[in-house]
């Protein structure tokens, strides 16, 4: 999975107080971003115009350059710090009666328009990236991050928490604006506990200290990532075509444009490169790496790219290392957890999630590995047959033990396209992302009641390629919502994976009641004269970022710090982007745009029941992977020690070893170097929330099931119950509490083993 390796999408108090120190980005910005005091607007005002300071409306992207983003810093925190002090005095001086009003919405008034600036400077180094705004992301970070820690660790401001607290009563009637502001209080309590606020002296020096060498830390991962993979490609020469024989004419279209866009970087600006004579470039980024794994017939070309995959940003290229930035920290968080009073850092990590424990967390993942495993070496042993049947001498028993890590997609492929009589090249006519997006956004129409209409030319983008879109209650014709799309993958400059950012948070303290999200995927870009043409995973991709949209736009939470995906417990706020990956199996939604794009001919029937009955093929080994991820970041979070003689890839052996025998891992694999989730974003001991969000999704996606996926009214029901639920309480109620008020019971697991085919 390519999927979220960058979600840093932090609002709420309790968020930007435990993110400070381990995301490269805070992607938070609010419209009207808060209180400017008279000194700041004077100097914005005398100073030439810096777009970072301008806040009234959606980011000034044509202007936003990396020159602008330290001035603007500087300024927006000096004022925070004054404005912050002023409220820390009050509260200190003046603080007796409970007033809710005195606090939370003040903090969120203060901290906005730095919020707002340093948002969308991590946006832009995800999605812009380039060596000046990193000198200045980088120059700025510790000052934010000393900034944002000044908040976690205020004694009056905890003091005027406890207060708030102490006055509530047990009345359960309480309003639902009322459970949102406990929430919000027991979230940032929680928070500053976490942040450091009981420590004192040398203690708390040493801990600030931490978490400022974390956020550079998680921002040099990140780097060295990027970096590595825009450095490497390999250059089939048109003599070598025949090494390429059967791969995909989309995928051939792709290597010679990316090899014609290098010439033209290079200074040759006729290059034109013809996809059917070459030469072909092959680089590391997502739909290339993906389709060469996928579609090359040649061993050594396929090895040769794998091989670059799994060893990007190790001990090859000392400058971009990134071995010794996971062993530091590791041994940081170990270090930091403990002065909080705590084990180690998974126990630190669960504090703020659904999940109780590690040892509930090894409960889920050893039901679905009891399910998943034998399934697994089935489903391999299967390939292998196969591709010893069928790939000739090479792949003969004598001469080859197993199948390689570079042989398995491959042959997976290939299996997969005889036994359901499709292949994925096939399919991509009837996924162009135009159609795509008519028919998911007909989806939410039918089931949520929302209308998205284009909106391009209102609101400045970053890239050509970035649609903007509004967001309309059906019933009321009213503007709810908007959103960027940014869908392609460019390798230059934008990191990999797929991600849904906050741009601007529904809140009443802010006045702002029309959220903004950005939507971020790395999918196959056009070429040519021919429209983005899709795999069906990116299809699956961008349903899924949608989902975290939804959750995000559709919020009906006003306070700020738990509207949207605020405030919801990071092993939960996955629950809405599974949930709308079933439906690109739903046969209306999938009719809704699987269209040809030259013709306009439906996906005829046949290829859509095959699209179906491969939604299990390999399901075992998937599963397998994922628990192995999950397994592997909550062993070296809860179990390792930095320390000690064991390193980092012994603990992935020895993980792997119990969720991968039947496929373990090359002893030079690096996987670590770029698991990005858990050392570059915000899943550290917490990447097991897919597989946890995934049981909760599954079963929401039954409650359709069980009225009937044809029975249209019934649908829209479940659908609106759905949006006014799991899409509308934000972080405002328990997920516990949010899922049982949609399906009336606790979650179980029996969807999620059906739909995978493991039951």
């Amino acid at each position: 999975s390519f999927l979220t390796q960058q979600r840093a999408r932090q609002i709420s108090f309790e968020q930007v107080v435990m993110l400070t120190a381990s995301t490269s980005a805070f992607s938070s910005g609010r419209l009207f971003a808060g209180r400017i005091s008279k000194q700041t607007f004077l100097a914005m005002s005398t100073a030439i115009a810096n777009p970072f300071l301008e806040q009234e409306t959606t980011p000034k992207f044509s202007k936003l350059e990396p020159q602008f983003l330290t001035p603007a810093v500087d300024v927006l925190l000096e004022d925070m710090k004054s404005q912050f002090e002023q409220l820390e005095k009050k509260l200190d001086e003046d603080f007796k009666e409970a007033d809710y009003d005195a606090v939370l919405p003040e903090v969120e008034k203060i901290r906005s328009p730095l919020e707002y600036a340093w948002g969308v400077a991590g946006h832009l180094n995800g999605v812009k990236n380039g060596d000046e705004l990193r000198a200045a992301y980088e120059a700025s970070q510790p000052k934010v991050v000393q900034s944002f820690t000044a908040f976690a660790q205020s004694k009056p401001l905890y003091d005027a928490l406890v207060k708030l607290q102490e006055s509530w009563s047990d009345d359960d009637a309480i309003s639902f604006k009322e459970r949102q502001q406990r929430r919000a209080i027991e979230g940032s309590l929680r928070a500053m506990k976490l942040g450091g606020v009981g420590l004192e002296g040398a203690e708390k020096e040493r801990f600030n200290e931490i978490r400022l060498r974390l956020a550079e830390l998680s921002t040099n991962f990140s780097n060295n990532i990027l970096d590595e993979t825009k450095a490497f490609s390999l250059t089939v020469d048109s003599a070598d075509a025949a090494k390429l024989d059967g791969a995909p004419a989309s995928a051939m279209a792709m290597w010679a444009q990316s090899h014609e866009q290098y010439l033209k970087k290079e200074g040759n600006d006729d290059a034109k490169i013809d996809p059917e004579t070459g030469p072909w470039r092959i680089t590391l980024d997502g739909p290339s790496y993906i389709a060469t794994l996928s579609h090359v017939p040649d061993r050594e070309i396929r090895e040769q790219i794998y091989r670059a995959y799994i060893t990007r940003a190790s001990e090859g290229n000392a400058e971009k290392n990134n071995v010794p930035i996971i062993n530091e920290i590791l041994k940081l968080k170990t270090e930091s957890a403990k002065m909080l009073g705590y084990a180690n850092y998974a126990e630190q990590s669960l504090a703020s999630k659904m999940a109780p424990t590690v040892e509930s967390v090894a409960e889920l993942t050893d039901l679905i590995a009891a399910k998943a495993g034998p399934a697994a070496y089935t489903e391999l042993e299967e390939i292998t047959t196969y591709a010893r049947s069928k790939g000739g001498d090479e792949y003969a028993e004598d001469k080859l033990a197993k199948l390689m890590p570079w042989d398995v997609t491959f042959w997976s492929e290939r299996f997969k396209e005889e036994k359901y009589a499709v292949t994925e090249e096939e399919l991509r006519p009837y996924f162009a992302l135009p159609a795509v997006l008519d028919g998911m956004f007909e989806l939410v129409k039918r089931i949520f009641g929302v209308v998205v209409k284009p909106a391009d030319g209102e609101a400045e983008v970053w890239n050509e390629d970035v649609r903007y879109f509004n967001v309309y209650d059906v019933d009321t014709n009213v503007h709810i919502a908007s959103f960027f799309l940014d869908p392609y993958s460019r390798p230059a400059d934008k990191r990999g994976g797929a991600w849904m950012d906050v741009c601007i948070q529904k809140s009443e303290a802010m006045k702002r009641d029309i959220p903004v999200a950005y939507l971020t995927c790395n999918g196959s870009p056009p070429v040519g004269d021919k429209p983005s043409l899709m795999t069906f995973r990116e299809v699956e991709t961008l349903f899924h970022e949608f989902g975290h949209g939804l959750q995000h736009m559709l919020t009906e939470a006003e306070v700020g710090d738990v509207s949207g995906i605020n405030g919801v417990e990071w092993d939960a706020v996955e629950l809405p982007s599974q949930f709308m990956e079933n439906w690109c199996y739903d046969k209306p939604t999938v009719y809704g745009f699987a269209k040809h794009y030259e013709t306009g001919e439906p996906l005829p029937e046949d290829l859509f029941e095959k699209l179906k009955q491969q939604k299990t093929f390999s399901a075992g080994l998937m599963a397998m992977r994922q628990l192995y991820f999950g397994s592997l970041d909550m062993e070296l979070h809860s179990a390792y020690d930095p320390e000690g003689e064991e390193t980092i890839f012994d603990v992935q052996k020895r993980i792997a070893a119990k969720y991968q025998p039947h496929n373990l891992p090359l002893p030079e694999d690096r996987f670590l170097c770029t698991f990005g989730h858990i050392f570059g974003g915000g899943y550290a001991a917490g990447y097991y929330s897919y597989k946890w969000a995934e049981v909760m999704s599954a079963d929401a996606f039954g409650a359709f099931e069980d009225v009937g996926l044809d029975n249209d009214e019934e649908v829209k029901k479940v659908g609106r119950s759905f949006r006014k639920t799991v899409l509308a309480l934000g972080g405002g109620i328990p997920p516990s509490e949010v899922f049982k008020s949609f399906r009336g019971r606790d979650p179980t697991p029996d969807a999620l083993l059906r739909h995978n085919g493991l039951a």
